[in-house]
């Protein structure tokens, strides 16, 4: 199984963004925590991280019949971004949702997620190992 790992806006910046509600552990400690866990339980894993909306649909669109799942933590796009739900949609890849801190216990705003209408599962406020579970969704076609 290869699964993407799509991380929006601002994620790179983890250890360093808002350590109260996201943690101090750097993105590449996230990274080398997939990576262990993934090879643990027998999964290829792939990073992808930007600032940008466009560079994650396009990121979305070349994983088509690449890979067979994707865990997306689209940051604020999470709030924001019909692009990208039309992106995942249009792949029909699984896609779990993944966020580190939960977002339907902070503002207003961020209650709202246009991605959750095409994930197969949301995986919130489990900090860095909510990615883990969302491997282990993947990894089980779909169940918790």
């Amino acid at each position: 199984m290869k699964i993407l790992v799509i991380n929006g806006p601002n994620l790179n910046m983890l250890g360093i963004r808002e350590p109260a509600i996201y943690g101090s552990e750097t993105y590449q400690t996230l990274q080398k925590k997939i990576r262990d866990h993934a090879k643990a339980v027998g999964v290829k894993v792939r990073f992808f991280q930007s600032n940008s909306e466009g560079a994650l649909v396009t990121a979305i669109q070349k994983a088509y019949r690449r890979y067979d799942g994707i865990i997306i933590n689209p940051g604020a796009y999470t709030h924001t971004s019909i692009a990208l739900l039309d992106a995942v949609k249009t792949v029909g890849i699984p896609t779990v949702e993944v966020h580190i801190s939960d977002p339907d216990t902070r503002e207003e705003f961020r209650k709202t997620s246009y991605i959750r209408q095409a994930a197969i599962a949301t995986v919130k406020g489990m900090g860095l190992s909510g990615y883990l579970k969302a491997i282990d969704i993947l990894k089980a076609g779909g169940t918790a």
